[in-house]
């Protein structure tokens, strides 16, 4: 009898999660938005790489260079070094080479904390603690661009970041077009865990093409045994394939974000050195 008073209490408990996650979307999704016109004559996309796992500076960027592409790698400097369920994280070392090499590093909170678990104070205090570490091992480097960990975006937490970061990423598996939301762009996972095929991401490439948008594909690691966040070299390679034979501009995110401020007038940008 205790048994199956148990299964409806965990069966709410499930259902009480699962609305609470769709208003937390909901809300970060409808408000707290910078609007930004995407008017481009050709359209763009980017390449990310979450976490920093040392195969996407590795694997990910070869594959990228051969096709005369540049990532954005958003990371959490309190994990370099690290042993992940994404595989080891970059080093130093690794960060330095990209930014040499004209990749970009984004932020993605020192801690790689989940915005929906953390107060705004936390989470906020992370960011400032991701940026001061970044400026004490890459004293040229600057973060200007955010990508949310884990569960994505709280309208309060998606409020302050706007002030803080020419452009925000998110998820949604979609690509911007006429329009983004600068504090939490649309983007696509490429990953295991989604189980997006090669066709999938072509239909998504060619809309985003005949849109003249801008598609954002994220993902963590690059191996031949990928973690459920991760993709095989293979995949990105016939992704990064497609994706140069489109017409699309290949740029890191804020490049990309850069060129398409200057094509319009939005509302006024932060200033991510402060």
């Amino acid at each position: 009898m205790a048994f199956s008073l148990q299964k409806p209490r965990m069966h709410t408990r499930s259902l009480v999660v699962r609305a609470t996650g769709k208003v937390r979307r909901l809300l970060a999704d409808r408000f707290g938005r910078r609007t930004m016109s995407i008017e481009m004559p050709v359209p763009i996309i980017s390449f990310t790489f979450d976490d920093a796992p040392r195969t996407a500076f590795s694997t990910g960027r070869e594959i990228l260079t051969q096709f005369g592409a540049r990532a954005t790698y958003f990371v959490s400097l309190g994990i370099l070094d690290a042993e992940t369920e994404v595989g080891k994280i970059a080093s130093v070392g690794d960060l330095a080479r990209a930014v040499d090499e004209g990749s970009e590093l984004g932020c993605h909170t020192f801690d790689h904390l989940d915005a929906w678990h953390a107060s705004s104070t936390t989470f906020m205090a992370s960011v400032v603690r991701n940026r001061e570490a970044l400026r004490r091992i890459l004293p040229d480097a600057r973060f200007t661009t955010f990508a949310y960990p884990k569960s994505g975006a709280k309208l309060s937490i998606k409020s302050a970041l706007g002030n803080t970061f020419i452009c925000c990423r998110g998820g949604g598996q979609a690509t911007n077009e006429d329009s983004a939301d600068l504090n939490l762009l649309k983007a696509c996972f490429v990953d295991r865990r989604t189980g997006v095929d090669i066709e999938f991401i072509r239909t998504l490439v060619d809309y985003n093409a005949a849109r003249r948008g801008w598609l954002i594909l994220a993902t963590h690691d690059v191996a031949t045994d990928p973690s459920p966040y991760g993709c095989t070299p293979e995949f990105l390679e016939a992704i990064v394939q497609y994706a140069s034979r489109s017409g699309a501009l290949l740029l890191p995110v804020g490049e990309a974000c850069a060129r398409l401020l200057s094509s319009n007038s939005p509302e006024p940008r932060p200033d991510p050195t402060g």
